[in-house]
């Protein structure tokens, strides 16, 4: 953990995802020892980067870290976030109190 906050803020809170996604988080270590290699190849800066978008798509592994620094996403703008789909306010949708 400490070595992944020396790279950035965003890689020790995919760190942390990793190991809290595993039901023993000794399942974890390699994955994220993983991961912390992945900057020594690409960067830190690019790691992080890389951190920040693995977070934002919910991708919490090695593999997916790792391709997004092989296919250059990392620098690339973060996409809005979509519009969410079914509206909640909407005068067709009729509500939990409609079905007791």
């Amino acid at each position: 953990m400490r070595w992944a906050e020396e790279t950035g803020p965003q890689t020790a809170s995919l760190v942390k995802a990793v190991m809290e996604g595993r039901p023993h988080p000794e399942q974890g270590y390699r994955s994220c020892l993983g991961i912390m290699r992945l900057g020594k190849r690409y960067g830190e800066g690019r790691l992080e980067a890389a951190c920040t978008r693995a977070l934002a798509i919910r991708g919490h592994s090695y593999r997916s870290v790792e391709s997004i620094l092989k296919n250059g996403l990392d620098r690339q703008p973060l996409p809005e976030a979509p519009p969410e789909l079914i509206p909640r306010d909407h005068e067709n949708l009729r509500g939990p109190a409609y079905y007791r």
